[in-house]
């Protein structure tokens, strides 16, 4: 395994993915949907990075990029020191099992035809990781025993599981091909509250065991805080804001996520009782049509006319902290 001298392991440069708008017969261009518009990140080696933000702000949209699900517009996706982007098809295959995903919504990305067993150990049969058929058996029993299910339950089915074991299950199939980066996007945004802690504390547990690399998707703030190493906040295509979760939490500095932070409960009654919430005004404007200069500053109480005119780019004001925002 290859990383930089700074020991990154996945690196995001001037990333763009634009989504064609067509109308009419002739299914004639009429404009893009700029679901990420230059966005920039590292993630080292064995830390995870939280990537946070509204729903539609293109968080997913960034993951599914690096994965190569979507070929990016335009950018680079680092992977051990090689651009994936300018790979052919058939060369990101075969790096398909050093990069695995885990779905939002564990109802729906497990086949309801196939048993537990056949989905997990799918991948090992994909890449040719265990052509002995005993060897294969005892490495998918292994896989349902590291992510805490009976091995006992490889032949029964998805819909045989609660929702928290169906995660469980896709948890083991990201990690059947023992790969190095795992997109996790919004793994637990689907189930109960009860089951959320156990699973955040099972990738935890995993990244520590088998040194994971994660991309945690999320929107909210309270999740992302637990587990991540540094976080990027997402507001239309673009990060607002880049740091470590302490510096994130104890001094935001963007007025986007000072707002988001705004909306995160906090257990203290009087303390809750006590702060300010920061109600924005208005939606979330069109990536369609995004607003001129800095896309969030419609819904910003600090902006100026300047916010209108010129887009800000993401610049560091303190060590590991940055911030696209001219008011900072």
């Amino acid at each position: 395994m290859e990383t930089s001298p700074d020991n990154t392991l996945v690196e995001v440069k001037n990333l763009k993915m634009y989504f064609p708008v067509t109308q009419g017969v002739l299914r004639r261009k009429i404009g893009d949907v700029k679901a990420v518009d230059d966005v920039s990140f590292k993630i080292r080696q064995g830390e995870t990075l939280g990537l946070v933000g509204e729903s539609g702000c293109g968080k997913t949209t960034v993951g599914r990029c690096i994965l190569r699900i979507y070929q990016p517009t335009s950018g680079q996706i680092i992977l051990e020191g090689q651009d994936i982007t300018k790979l052919p098809r058939n060369k990101v295959q075969r790096l398909r099992y050093k990069m695995q995903l885990v779905f939002q919504d564990p109802y729906g990305s497990l086949d309801p035809r196939q048993s537990a067993g056949s989905i997990v150990g799918e991948p090992l049969k994909v890449h040719h990781l265990c052509p002995d058929p005993q060897e294969y058996r005892k490495k998918v029993e292994g896989l349902f025993t590291l992510v805490g299910l009976n091995p006992e339950m490889t032949n029964r089915y998805p819909h045989e599981f609660s929702g928290g074991q169906r995660q469980r299950i896709g948890i083991a199939r990201a990690l059947s091909c023992s790969p190095l980066f795992i997109v996790c996007d919004e793994p637990i945004s689907a189930l109960d509250v009860s089951i959320q802690a156990q699973i955040i504390n099972l990738l935890q547990e995993l990244q520590k065991k088998l040194r994971l690399t994660y991309l945690l998707i999320a929107h909210d703030l309270s999740v992302v805080r637990h587990v991540s190493d540094n976080i990027a906040v997402m507001y239309l295509g673009h990060i607002v804001e880049l740091t470590d979760w302490k510096e994130l939490y104890e001094n935001p500095l963007m007025p986007y996520t000072q707002a988001l932070l705004s909306a995160v409960p906090i257990p203290d009654p009087r303390v809750e009782r006590k702060r300010e919430r920061i109600i924005l005004k208005g939606d979330v404007p069109s990536p369609l049509n995004p607003p001129a200069g800095c896309p969030f500053h419609p819904r910003c109480w600090m902006a100026i006319p300047d916010c209108s005119k010129q887009l800000p780019q993401l610049r560091q004001v303190a060590p590991n902290h940055m911030v696209a925002c001219i008011r900072v």
